[in-house]
This record gives C-alpha cells, sequence and structure tokens, in this order.
C-alpha cells in the first residue's frame, strides 16, 4: 500500500464507522456508546471518536442519559439531529398545489396548500417554486439546509431527456427545460416521480400499506394511476411506466351486459371509463345536472349519493363496478395482498368498497383486501418526504462528513 493511498483508506474507513453508527441509531433508536458497540461490533474507542465526529459536525446529539441498573456511570444517550437537514416534498395536481418540509426524521414541519391556478406549465412551475419558499420561510429553516426536493405530478419521467411525458392532465407540463429551471429556483437536487407511485410510498411508509408484502396503489382523480410496493420497494417497469394502467384500452363489447355501464365508452382507454369525468358523465346520463355557477363534478356526485339521491348512488354504484373490474385485472397480473383506493374518487371509498367487494365476489376468484387510503390527500406529499429522505440524509452526511 502506497503512502498517498492511506490517509484516504483511513477517512474512508472512519467515514463507514460514522454511517454504521448513523444507521443503528435511527433504526434502533437511541443509544449509548456501549450498547452502539455491543450492536455494531465496533470498539469502545472507535464508537467515542466517531460519535464525537459526528456531534461535532452537527449529525448526531445527546438524547438524555440513562442510570445503570446497578452501581456504573450514567450513560449517554445519543440520537440523530433531525436539524442536519431538510427535505422538500411537492406535489402538483391539476386543481391543487401541496408543498412540505420536514426535517431528516421524516417530521413535517411547514407545509401549505395553493389553488393550482396557473394556466401554463411555467406559470404553475412559478407557484410551486413561491410556495416552496414560503414553506421553507414558515419552518424558519436556513434555506441551504433544504438537501433534496422531490416533486410528485402525472406522468412518467424521463431522466434522459429531463422532463415529463404522459402529463396529459397538466397542459404543458412535459416542457423541456421546465424541471431545469425549478432545480435552479429552488438552489437544491431535484428528482420527479410519478404521483400514483409517490401515493404508493407515502401509504406504505405511513398509512394503510405498511407491512404488506406486495402492495397497489389505486389513484382514482382527474386520472387513473397506479403505484406497486413490492417486499418495501416500488416497482417502476424497465422504462418508469409500470403502474400507468389509465392507458389500457377498453376491449370492445361483444355481447351481454357492458360492465362499464351505459354511454357508449368502447374505444376509450381505461382512465376514461374509470376517473372523476366518468362519474360525471354517468350522473348526467342519468338525469344529474349542475349549474353555470356550480358545474357537476364528482365530489358533488358523491356528496348526493351520500344524501341518498338516487340517480348519484347508481352513478356511484357503477364507478364501483368498474374499479372492481380494474382491482381484478391488477390481481390476476401482481397477486397483491392488499389494494388501497385514493385520489379524489378514491377518497369517497366508503360509498365504493362494498360494491367493490360484491363485484369481485361476482366475476373472478382473486379477491385481494381492498381499503381506502389513510393519508387521504396527504399520500403523494407524504411519499414525496418518503422519497426524499434517503437522498437528503446522504446529502447531508457527505456535505458534512467527506466535503460533498
Amino acid at each position: 500500500m502506497s503512502q498517498e493511498s492511506e490517509p484516504w483508506n483511513r477517512q474512508r474507513l472512519r467515514s463507514n464507522n460514522e454511517r454504521l453508527l448513523l444507521a443503528r441509531l435511527r433504526a434502533g433508536g437511541p443509544a449509548s456508546r456501549a450498547q452502539l458497540a455491543r450492536d455494531t461490533g465496533l470498539s469502545k474507542p472507535t464508537v467515542s471518536s466517531a460519535l464525537a465526529a459526528l456531534e461535532e459536525a452537527g449529525l448526531v446529539r445527546e438524547a438524555g442519559r440513562q442510570a445503570p441498573p446497578e452501581r456504573g456511570r450514567v450513560a449517554v444517550l445519543y440520537e440523530p439531529d433531525p436539524t442536519a437537514g431538510y427535505v422538500l416534498g411537492l406535489d402538483i395536481g391539476r386543481a391543487w398545489l401541496r408543498v412540505a418540509a420536514a426535517d431528516l426524521d421524516g417530521t413535517v414541519v411547514a407545509r401549505a396548500e395553493v389553488r393550482n391556478r396557473g394556466r401554463s406549465a411555467a406559470a404553475m412551475a412559478d407557484l410551486a417554486i413561491a410556495a416552496a419558499r414560503r414553506v421553507v420561510a414558515d419552518a424558519g429553516v436556513d434555506p441551504t439546509l433544504v438537501a433534496h426536493t422531490v416533486v410528485g405530478a402525472p406522468g412518467v419521467y424521463d431522466p434522459e431527456r429531463r422532463r415529463v411525458r404522459y402529463a396529459g392532465n397538466l397542459p404543458g407540463w412535459g416542457r423541456a427545460g421546465l424541471l431545469d429551471r425549478m432545480r435552479e429556483e429552488l438552489g437544491t437536487p431535484l428528482s420527479v416521480h410519478n404521483d400514483a407511485n409517490l401515493a404508493a410510498l407515502g401509504e406504505y411508509t405511513f398509512g394503510a400499506g405498511r407491512g404488506s408484502r406486495l402492495f397497489v396503489y389505486v389513484l382514482v382523480g382527474t386520472g387513473l394511476g397506479m403505484g406497486v410496493v413490492a417486499d418495501g420497494r416500488l416497482f417502476t417497469g424497465a422504462h418508469g411506466a409500470a403502474g400507468e394502467i389509465g392507458f389500457l384500452p377498453l376491449l370492445p363489447r361483444v355481447g351481454g351486459p357492458d360492465p362499464y355501464g351505459p354511454g357508449g365508452l368502447e374505444g376509450q382507454d381505461l382512465e376514461g371509463a374509470v376517473a372523476a369525468e366518468a362519474v360525471v358523465r354517468a350522473a348526467r346520463e342519468l338525469g344529474m345536472s349542475g349549474t353555470r355557477s356550480e358545474p357537476l363534478t364528482a365530489k358533488a356526485v358523491f356528496d348526493a349519493a351520500r344524501d341518498g339521491v338516487a340517480p348519484a348512488l347508481e352513478a356511484v354504484r357503477q364507478e364501483a363496478e368498474r374499479l372492481a373490474h380494474v382491482i381484478a385485472a391488477v390481481a390476476a397480473v401482481l397477486d397483491p395482498d392488499l389494494v388501497v383506493l385514493g385520489g379524489g374518487v378514491g377518497h369517497s371509498a366508503d360509498l365504493l368498497l362494498r360494491t367493490v367487494e360484491l363485484t369481485l365476489q361476482r366475476i373472478g376468484p382473486l379477491r385481494p383486501r381492498v381499503a381506502a387510503s389513510a393519508l387521504g390527500e396527504d399520500a403523494v406529499l407524504l411519499g414525496a418526504v418518503a422519497t426524499g429522505l434517503e437522498a437528503a440524509r446522504e446529502l447531508v452526511f457527505n456535505r458534512t462528513r467527506e466535503g460533498g
């Protein structure tokens, strides 16, 4: 070994020891030097040296003191310092923009949601940037401590062209250079993910999907999307488009009852048959109407169904049957142990689940458990936070310990 390589190897060994201790503290909670030495196999002097370096860098802090079971010295407990860095999560939808700032523990320290009144992709980006800056200011956080930003939106991100594809519900969102401008304006590394994928991760990390081996999140709102989490990891496919079930074409009717109800849905894709507009279309065909000041929306249909309005109840029943066929198709391919319904339509799962379950029993043998989202409108946002944590922690460590 050359003399030139020795300092680098010593530095790397110290770095690995510090990473090991941080990982143990995050996974196992506060611990003393002696406990860390037992859990990691490192010597007590090595643990003491690594903890001192981490504490000096602001990555760990004292978490209290522990009295020994027998006579002896009181032990100092250590924990990761969550204020060493922050992550920004953005959920960009057609109707709303939601932003949250979270510390390195994943605790949301400030958030905001604003109406998406942007009439162009550039205007939407400006709204998102302004909201993100306001959230950071409201949190009282030094902007330089924001280590990573995660954006969730419809469509599939193309990393080679650095643009989003298939975002039909956000006109212009695939424009070249748009995300690069957001990255520059916010001054942080920025990653972009499909909103249904982030919602799936959020639900798996914080909500109804915890502990599931193979978990599917179906986002039903303005559009239709799906996220798949297998053994705790997101499955995105070869080109990032896994879960884009809205593109599935409907089979033409060849006789017998039409499972998608009246209205001539042949030739449409699945999104046109199941997303929010399909609920409105069915309600109109059954006699419901809105007004110029209050046009008919999917939310209005569900609200009317809760009030017992017959056409609304029938429109909701049709939607539930259509969703059951979607779930049956997903079950035949993936065999999930849990399917969670989310999104604007999915938030009314209380009106849908019974018919979904009965329809699944009628149409096939595969009947995964179906549940409502536990996170509601926060699923995408919390998924963005969960996704950004690992990258933010790594960036903060590199910046403070390795000069990265």
